[in-house]
């Protein structure tokens, strides 16, 4: 078998394909056969050195994959040969609040999924949506957990809410159609005007386009009659933290939803005037970290009920791995990046 290896971090040329025995699943875990991955941005990161979590040199990289069980171990009991499966993002995170001794992740810390077969403990595996194919649904266990958690925590979204989304990557036009889900109106924010057709069609009611440093909250002010959103899902950074604040209305959430917070900003907002306005709207920021494998076990149980269309922009086949990885890098994408392991 073949598998993909970061072997020198700072540059995508430091991922390489090897060969490798296929390995034997011991007694609660199963070997999969990958059919399909999906980059996110934190494989970049994490290719970088800039991810939140220090990764492992030698790792099988990427936490997104989907694909089919070939052989489970004698003890395994959730799952059988046949099925079609993804990895959990955080393989031991079950069910509860996320602590540090099972924040191990997929292509981080553990092998992940870029390779034609994988072994994974049963615990660390949620079944494919009934109806979704291996592509589909090697988008699912990152973006689409991440867009299913800021619209279930600390509440779930209320229909006739109003929710707040950025950009048009792949966490976004999961944002968009689960909102529409819950019964939401979405407004949703883009730096390019070429996006708007295609985040309407995904479910948006209204799209602004906006630089970082526009009022873009007077326009969403503006939108909701002077109210703010109910929900702001903030994936812009500390660039517009202080605008989203502007834009949530009392009462109201912002769920973040990656890691650029830890960097600081060019012209930061003065902490006392963040610290002001959260206090005054009584404003619940609520950070999220994917989420649990249960968590993923009902977002899937929905999406067997209420199916939603992944947006895929481009599948790449598995020679040309570090070519997807280039072409998510120089961004510009809309919807997901998927790499093809099993071409039959």
């Amino acid at each position: 078998m073949k598998a993909y290896y970061l072997e020198q971090f700072n540059s995508i040329d430091g991922i390489v394909c090897r060969d490798r025995p296929i390995p034997a699943p011991g007694p609660h875990e199963v070997l999969v056969r990958v059919k399909a991955v999906s980059l996110n941005r934190r494989d970049i990161a994490i290719v970088h050195q800039k991810y939140a979590l220090q990764p492992k040199a030698g790792i099988i990289p990427v936490s997104d994959g989907a694909g089919e069980i070939v052989r489970c171990g004698s003890a395994v009991r959730r799952f059988q040969p046949g099925q079609g499966v993804m990895g959990n993002y955080f393989p031991r995170w079950r069910d509860g609040q996320m602590q540090m001794d099972i924040i191990d992740q997929l292509g981080c810390t553990l092998d992940g999924m870029l390779a034609e077969y994988v072994i994974l403990p049963e615990d660390a595996l949620v079944a494919i949506p009934a109806g979704m194919d291996y592509e589909a649904a090697a988008t699912l266990p990152c973006a689409a957990l991440t867009a299913w958690s800021a619209l279930t925590a600390p509440y779930p979204a209320a229909p006739g809410s109003t929710v707040l989304t950025f950009g048009s990557g792949g966490i976004a036009s999961f944002e968009i159609q689960f909102a529409k889900l819950f019964g939401a109106r979405v407004i949703a924010l883009t730096t390019r005007a070429s996006s708007e057709a295609a985040l309407r069609a995904l479910g948006a009611d209204e799209v602004v386009q906006y630089n970082a440093n526009d009022a873009w909250s007077q326009q969403v002010l503006h939108l909701t009659g002077g109210r703010g959103v109910d929900r702001v899902l903030e994936t812009g950074g500390a660039e517009t933290f202080a605008q989203s604040l502007q834009a949530v209305t009392v009462g109201g959430v912002i769920s973040l939803l990656n890691f650029r917070y830890l960097q600081a900003p060019a012209a930061p907002t003065a902490l006392d005037q963040l610290l002001l306005a959260m206090f005054a709207k009584r404003v619940t920021v609520h950070p999220i970290f994917v989420g649990s494998r249960l968590t993923f076990e009902n977002m899937c149980r929905a999406l067997a009920a209420h199916p939603v269309q992944p947006s895929i922009e481009r599948v790449f086949a598995f020679e040309e791995a570090k070519e997807a990885y280039r072409y998510f890098e120089a961004g510009g994408h809309r919807g997901k990046i998927v790499i093809r392991v099993d071409g039959e």
